[in-house]
């Protein structure tokens, strides 16, 4: 990526290196070891015959023919992230079915043995190789739960073990096809027998994050910074998540860059960055370890997964941020994506249109981008986050029916899916890196329209009082994207008729819906977040509230595992710490969440904030 960016005249080209050797913290990310695969390959070995050794019959003699189950070499999806090892090892399979709890193993030897489990190999480690001594793991873990799941029994999904974790082992990754096949056999009596030669390990290493800018062109305004990001880490092969992402602002680097340099279009006011960095964690690490780019950094284009062609089952969307973070930058992607949704709509049904946006190899298909409320998953939590307050536009591809298997391959990529994404990304990333020169406030009131229609919708699934409360939130978040518009000395319209014409009706509106429930007891309880440590609290392959809450003796909060109308547990808890910012008391940041995801209980909302603050996160205001 470096040496593209080098090459396409960017500026500020760098390979950003932070320290990552499984101690030290970059906010609520405790950096993760270098994993070293080297070789890796799963067998299954033919016996040759039993030997009787007085009443005990010692089937040890094997393995005459080899049948091949796995090579990391053909596909590093096999050998699950952070398997550790050095080692040469034959020995037998056992089914424990899920493999997380302890009636999975009843009456059943598994130490020293290989288990075959349907569960993630991290969640399965601890008991499984931890306590009751397995050697190993063979995982047929599924994808995430979509209308084609466990459709292809062919497909690999990529598997985790628990970075952190003492309990160091291996873990294979095979299709619920091989996996069906194993568990027929061991049902009738047969015995399996496996080796695994694993050649792979941890050390201290780096994270790496590669950026590079086309600067601004006002000495004001250059220090503000526009950011295209994506996440550049995933196994091979990789190809919608996230080399998709990756290549496709790099795409929006050149192309900007030529245009620039070729005076077609003006160098914008502000300095355009884009950011190459490990998913998730990369970004933490980042905005933690060089805090002046959280600080130049205005709003952010994110893209995770965007070339999905119709094989893969893929929708596109443009999803707005959480309400904890009301701006209009979301509005403004939304206005280009609807124009290149007409107009690929127009060219699909008549073979014409001025813009259809179509590659040559690619596809003619419509695009039919979403325009969908916040959901997680990505870095653009980070950004997003009540710690860095970053807007970010998400641009991603869901569902996908091959993420994280092997047959994630570019084969499945459609070019001019990846052509209308570089051109709303760009376009809205421009956008916002140039002064204003007026303000798009009916691109606000055009997004406002789908909000309004959600959220009456929404309200009729509740009714009554938490409808009421759904009423209130929508008025008040659409006074905050108002206020986030920007203004300057040459803006058609000027910060006070846009706060007469539109914020005060909505004020108005609000008012006339009466007032809230009034809080009372733990209702009344201000928590406001601390400075540090900055990022969301379940980071990548790495979660700190849970860690610290152990160590707090801090019993797991009920909001974690609830699940609302519109949303579950991590969402509400992101949301809950977003929203206790020292203004908002636990009764108000509840009616918050409840009207984002849905009604909550105060009694979980309270129980997460005083958890939150007895792990000093956030500290109560008196």
């Amino acid at each position: 990526m470096a040496e593209r960016a080098r090459a396409y005249g960017l500026s500020n080209v760098a390979i950003l290196q932070f320290p990552a050797d499984g101690k030290i913290f970059y906010g609520t990310q405790r950096s993760r070891p270098a994993w070293d695969p080297e070789y890796a390959e799963l067998w299954e070995v033919s016996w040759l015959g039993n030997t009787v050794v007085g009443e005990h019959t010692m089937a040890h003699f094997c393995c005459d023919f080899k049948t091949k189950i796995a090579s990391f070499e053909a596909e590093p999806v096999v050998l699950a992230e952070d398997s550790v090892g050095n080692i040469e090892l034959t020995s037998e399979l056992v089914d424990v079915g899920e493999g997380t709890k302890e009636s999975d193993y009843a009456g059943k030897d598994v130490k020293g043995m290989i288990v075959l489990a349907s569960a993630q190999p991290g969640a399965v480690q601890d008991l499984a190789v931890g306590k009751l001594g397995a050697a190993g793991i063979v995982s047929y873990a599924q994808n995430q739960k979509t209308a084609w799941w466990g459709e292809d029994e062919n497909l690999i999904r990529w598997g985790h073990l628990e970075t952190f974790s003492p309990n160091k082992t291996f873990a294979f990754m095979v299709s619920l096809k091989t996996a069906r096949g194993f568990k027929e056999r061991l049902a009738r009596g047969e015995k399996i027998m496996l080796q695994a030669v694993v050649k792979a390990g941890q050390h201290a290493g780096n994270y790496e994050v590669v950026t590079a800018t086309i600067p601004g062109a006002d000495p004001k305004l250059e220090d503000e910074e526009i950011a295209f990001s994506c996440h550049l880490d995933h196994q091979r092969p990789g190809a919608n998540d996230n080399a998709s992402g990756c290549v496709t602002i790099l795409e929006v680097a050149r192309t900007l860059q030529k245009l620039i340099t070729e005076g077609k279009l003006a160098r914008p006011s502000r300095t355009i960055r884009f950011i190459w960095p490990p998913e998730i964690e990369g970004t933490v690490t980042l905005l933690n370890a060089r805090p002046e780019f959280a600080k130049r950094i205005k709003g952010v284009v994110h893209m995770d997964m965007v070339g999905g062609g119709p094989e893969t089952k893929a929708v596109f969307h443009v999803t707005r941020g959480p309400m904890s973070l009301p701006s209009f930058v979301h509005d403004v992607a939304w206005a280009f994506a609807d124009f290149v949704n007409e107009e690929s709509y127009k060219f699909a049904a008549t073979g014409e249109a001025k813009y259809p946006f179509v590659a040559p190899e690619g596809g003619k298909e419509p695009l039919r981008a979403e325009y969908s409320t916040y959901t997680m998953g990505s870095d653009h939590d980070v950004y997003q986050d009540s710690s860095f307050g970053i807007p970010a536009i998400y641009l991603n591809d869901w569902p996908d029916r091959y993420i994280h298997t092997n047959f994630d391959t570019a084969t499945n990529i459609d070019p001019t899916k990846l052509k209308r994404a570089a051109f709303i990304g760009a376009a809205s990333g421009y956008y916002l890196a140039v002064a204003p020169e007026g303000v798009p406030i009916k691109e606000v009131e055009a997004g406002q329209i789908i909000r309004s229609s959600e959220t009456e919708h929404k309200a009729r699934q509740v009714g009554g009082e938490d409808a009421q409360n759904l009423k209130r939130a929508f008025l008040e978040t659409e006074s905050e994207i108002m206020a986030s518009l920007p203004h300057s000395s040459g803006s058609r319209i000027a910060e006070g008729e846009i706060r007469f014409q539109t914020i005060l009706p909505l004020k108005i509106l609000n008012e006339g819906l009466g007032k809230a429930q009034a809080a009372k007891g733990d209702g009344l309880l201000v928590l406001k977040r601390k400075k540090e440590p900055r990022g969301p609290l379940a980071v990548f392959g790495y979660d700190y509230f849970a860690e610290h809450a152990k160590a707090a003796g801090v019993a797991t909060p009920k909001l974690l595992s609830y699940e609302g109308l519109w949303g579950a547990g991590e969402e509400y808890a992101h949301e809950v710490l977003n929203f206790a910012d020292g203004k908002r008391n636990a009764m108000e940041i509840r009616d918050a969440v409840s009207a984002e995801y849905g009604p909550v209980p105060l009694e979980m909302v309270v129980e997460y904030l005083k958890a939150l603050e007895k792990i000093a996160v956030v500290e109560q205001l008196k």
